[in-house]
């Protein structure tokens, strides 16, 4: 911050508030440090070794006879930082049934991830070499970051993240690998470029050789999945720039992509008539924005090279300083693709798509949060299970509501989607009922929660699910907190399923889903010794009572009951 003025841009300050902090806070000159010299880096530089291992306390069909590994998963990352100057990393990744030290992973981990970030090197912003992601405006032409959907526009607004980032993840695919850099042309103009060259999986097909379909699971675990390992390679470069002042920017992006062999994908299947084909592509895209205390527009529109449109925008107004009102559109041509895009949608893909969010956040009162949307959508033309155009209808409500030590949340989700018939013979709505209720108590030493899930579908058939669970966190010592979820769950079908978080391991997202019926619990621990050393332990357990068995093919597990160990050790010094 260079002025208070800048506080207007806040937009949970009101005038009063404002005014009021400009008599306790002043601006001071930030007095510009260079970057530092090797000498300093090595001697201040920061290092951090972490080892994960997955030990299941089961044997699947393809551990027996199927899989080209052993049934462990296990990882580790290495990283070292210096501030926000420069970061490197090296990341090994194995999942349950992949060889290691074997077949085509000779060099032992089947996944590796490596980088190193350098910002604030005079006039060069960012620099990444090795493996980085690449975020562009709304993600119409080019978004390789993580994104959670409409909850997290609502509460982002559109906001624009890093446009170069390490890809310090575990992912097999969601990468690009080469050079990337943001150099500063001048005060209000940056240029990014990045070139790309990396292996990909695909499965080839059987005449002529070409791409058939573009593989991101990363699971190399049987001879099948190993064959389509590393067989086709990719090539993408690409150029933005940036311009920004008083609030508002505007940017232009182009992006070039090639493979070795042409994209060759099956469009006997409907929704697969419009999918990219042959060698080559391109996207140049514009996006724009502009900022004030009470008005915040953000768009992106873009184009491909079948002369196809894509765009994007989003508009919130403060309306008060308690109350904001969210509004996005997009329209997405059915002839539009990027390989690279991940932007807003319903489908999952920046293409065959358009629709209107509407959507506020509101604290009425002191503690009490409201958050609501309701999101149109129409597809032309067919998609995955929808043999002709269809629509959607999505309604979101939730509340939280905090007093002292106690929180109490509700929400509520009503969906309306469209789907083949028998025989394909018309559309049958398929409509999902999401309710959740939670009450927690939160002290220096306790933290429980209770909380109800209940689902209700109808597709064809009514389909009926709910799940009771407790979760309590005990931090007994500030180096030792220990975390128990116990729940209990019931639902007619895959239909009604259930999802909850789970804490788990850093850099793991657990987010699993439950169907059937049965109990699941956990039980996770975290300790540390001062600043150098944690060590977490998490041992999962769910029980079915309606089978005798779990999954089906080479995941097949002939028991009623799974239990997974994670552990996980981590260094920093």
């Amino acid at each position: 911050m260079e002025t208070l003025g800048e506080l207007t841009m806040i937009e949970s300050l009101d005038d009063i508030r404002r005014k009021l902090l400009s008599f306790f806070v002043y601006v001071k000159q930030i007095e510009k440090k260079n970057f530092p010299s090797i000498k300093n880096i090595l001697k201040y530089g920061k290092h951090d070794v972490m080892f994960t291992y997955k030990i299941p306390f089961y044997e699947r069909k393809g551990d027996k006879n199927g899989y080209l590994g052993y049934k462990y998963q296990h990882s580790f990352r290495y990283t070292f930082h210096l501030s926000d100057y420069i970061k490197a990393g090296l990341i090994g990744a194995q999942d349950a049934g992949e060889p290691f030290l074997a077949n085509k992973n000779s060099a032992g981990y089947d996944h590796y991830s490596f980088y190193v970030l350098i910002k604030k090197l005079g006039v060069l912003k960012t620099l990444s070499i090795g493996r980085y992601k690449i975020s562009i405006g709304q993600g119409l032409i080019i978004n390789s970051s993580f994104s959670l959907g409409k909850l997290t526009m609502m509460q982002t607004l559109g906001r624009q993240s890093t446009i170069i980032s390490a890809h310090s993840s575990r992912s097999a695919y969601n990468y690009l690998q080469g050079a990337a850099a943001t150099v500063a042309i001048s005060k209000h103009i940056d240029l990014t470029g990045f070139i790309s060259y990396r292996n990909i999986d695909a499965t080839l097909n059987k005449k002529g050789g070409g791409i058939q379909t573009i593989l991101k699971s990363g699971y190399h675990r049987t001879k099948n999945e190993m064959m389509k390992k590393n067989n086709a390679t990719q090539l993408a470069t690409g150029m933005t720039t940036r311009w920004n002042s008083g609030g508002f920017h505007i940017g232009a992006s182009v992006l070039f992509t090639c493979f070795d062999k042409p994209l060759q994908q099956n469009k006997n299947e409907s929704y697969k008539k419009y999918a990219p084909q042959n060698n080559n592509f391109w996207n140049i895209g514009v996006d724009y924005g502009y900022l004030t205390p009470h008005w915040n527009l953000q768009g992106e529109t873009a184009t491909n090279n079948i002369g196809a449109i894509a765009t994007m925008n989003m508009l919130s107004w403060k309306a008060a300083y308690n109350l904001t009102i969210i509004g996005v559109q997009r329209l997405y041509g059915h002839k539009y693709y990027s390989l690279f895009s991940k932007g807003f949608s319903e489908g999952g893909h920046v293409q065959n798509e358009s629709g209107i969010l509407l959507g506020v956040n509101y604290n009425p009162i002191r503690g009490l949060s409201l958050q609501a949307y309701t999101d149109i959508i129409q597809f032309p033309y067919p998609k995955y299970r929808v043999h002709i155009g269809s629509k959607a209808w999505d309604n979101f409500i939730s509340a939280i509501y905090t007093y002292k030590n106690i929180i109490l949340s509700a929400r509520y989700r009503y969906k309306i989607t469209e789907k083949d018939g028998v025989n394909k013979k018309g559309l049958i709505k398929d409509i999902t009922q999401r309710g959740r209720l939670a009450l927690s108590y939160i002290n220096n030493k306790w933290n429980c929660k209770t909380q109800t899930d209940i689902v209700l579908n109808n597709y064809k058939e009514y389909s009926l699910g709910y799940m009771i669970s407790e979760n309590i966190s005990y931090t007994p010592l500030q180096k030792l907190s220990i975390t128990t979820t116990l729940g209990y769950f019931n639902t007619d079908s895959y239909a009604s399923r259930i999802y909850i978080y789970e804490r788990s391991p850093l850099y793991t997202f657990s987010f699993p889903s439950f169907y059937g019926q049965g109990i699941r619990s956990s039980c996770f621990a975290r300790l540390s010794t001062g600043k150098h050393f944690v060590g977490i332990v998490r041992i999962s357990n769910t029980k079915y009572f309606n089978r005798d068995h779990i999954g089906n093919s080479y995941q097949k597990i002939n028991s009623s009951v799974i239990t997974d160990v994670d552990l996980q050790i981590r260094w920093k010094f």
